[in-house]
């Protein structure tokens, strides 16, 4: 599966992206573009919405991708809201946010496979993905 987004400005202070598919090693580069394009529509102090109900994936990748918005809105004096994960997307959060990760994992690759097959447990997936 692919990446595709829609974007939905409620108003300068707020804008809604919604993103669909997988967030991965294949598809970062795509959305850190499209962002790059939405970014400026929001003021200064403004909300970024990542609507995530859509993404049946993500990967370490990915979540540098969302970092890195995180990081542009707050220093602009804004905020990065998710909203509706997936549950095993929200695992992927959740670990993060429990573990150190640059810590406990040796590289990229072993955090990516280890996420996979998290996420892969609870949709009850059992393809490989690469």
């Amino acid at each position: 599966m692919t990446l595709t987004l829609s974007t939905q400005s409620e108003s300068p202070e707020r804008t809604t992206v919604h993103v669909h598919g997988r967030l991965d090693a294949q598809t970062f580069g795509e959305f850190d573009l499209a962002i790059l394009d939405v970014l400026p529509r929001v003021v200064d102090g403004g909300t970024m919405v990542l609507d995530l109900s859509a993404l049946e994936y993500i990967s370490s990748a990915g979540l540098r991708s969302i970092a890195k918005i995180r990081k542009s809105m707050r220093a602009r004096g804004g905020h990065t809201l998710l909203l509706n994960p997936q549950p095993q997307v929200r695992k992927v959060f959740d670990i993060v946010k429990a573990v150190p990760v640059n810590e406990v994992f040796a590289s990229s690759r072993e955090l990516d496979e280890y996420l996979d097959h998290m996420q892969r447990q609870i949709t009850g997936d059992n393809a490989e993905v690469d």
